[in-house]
């Protein structure tokens, strides 16, 4: 990590790519593939979590789920002053799975997914009406092909 963060290692790079593949993965196995022992992976996953690297685990949707939600990225630029009040905004609609700062014409980037076209075409249209947004910029994901 940049400007003076924690320094990871060769092993903690490997075991960082193996657990976003998979964080299911039973110890035993990640210590095989990573030729350490097993007290010592348990040791680095530790630190890991104790430095903030690793802050928690989730799922990763199977691919035919995942492809029958409609996902999108809405560009988002607000009035002045109103950033922060529209992130908070989003931070609570469910159907908004990330908010990202951006620099350019837009201020903000919402990563939205939806059951459908009918239920994301509504989720547009209330982010729209929020107030402090002056201008919305949305494009549907047609197809993932990579995530990691």
């Amino acid at each position: 990590m940049p400007h003076g963060g924690p320094r990871l290692d060769e092993v903690d790079e490997r075991l960082l790519a193996l657990l976003r593949r998979d964080s299911r993965q039973p110890i035993a196995q990640l210590a095989k593939e990573l030729g350490v022992s097993r007290g010592h992976l348990y040791s680095r996953i530790a630190r890991l979590e104790e430095e903030g690297i690793v802050a928690g685990y989730t799922i990763r949707l199977g691919t035919q789920f995942s492809a029958s939600r409609m996902r999108a990225h809405m560009m988002i630029k607000t009035l002045p002053r109103y950033r922060r009040d529209v992130e908070s905004a989003l931070m609570r609609i469910d159907d908004v799975q990330a908010i990202h700062a951006i620099s350019g014409e837009y201020d903000i980037i919402a990563v939205l997914e939806a059951e459908g076209g009918a239920e994301l075409n509504d989720i547009i249209d209330d982010i729209g009406q929020l107030d402090g947004i002056e201008k919305t910029t949305t494009l549907v994901l047609l197809a993932t092909k990579l995530e990691r």
